[in-house]
C-alpha cells in the first residue's frame, strides 16, 4: 500500500474537498480515521508551506488551491 506522500497533493485536496463537503449528509464522516489522518497530513503539508491552518481562511484558500474561499461558503471544487 502507498503512503500519503506518494500521491499527487492536488488529486488528495481534492478526495479531502469531497470527504468533507459530504460532512453534513453523512455524520459518520466524522469519526473515520481515514478522513482525520488525511486532514492532519494536508495540514502538515500546509504549515510546510507557511499556511496557518488555524485561521479558516487560509486553511480553505489553500485546500481550494489558492482561490479564496469566504467563511459562509463550502470548501469546494
Amino acid at each position: 500500500m502507498k503512503s500519503l506522500d506518494s500521491y499527487e497533493l492536488t488529486e488528495l485536496k481534492h478526495i479531502y474537498r469531497t470527504l468533507h463537503g459530504q460532512l453534513q449528509k453523512d455524520f459518520e464522516l466524522m469519526d473515520s480515521e481515514l478522513l482525520h489522518d488525511l486532514q492532519t497530513w494536508l495540514q502538515a503539508r500546509a504549515g510546510d508551506e507557511g499556511v496557518d491552518v488555524s485561521v479558516h481562511a487560509q486553511w480553505a484558500a489553500w485546500l481550494n488551491n489558492g482561490k479564496p474561499v469566504g467563511c459562509d461558503q463550502e470548501i469546494s471544487d
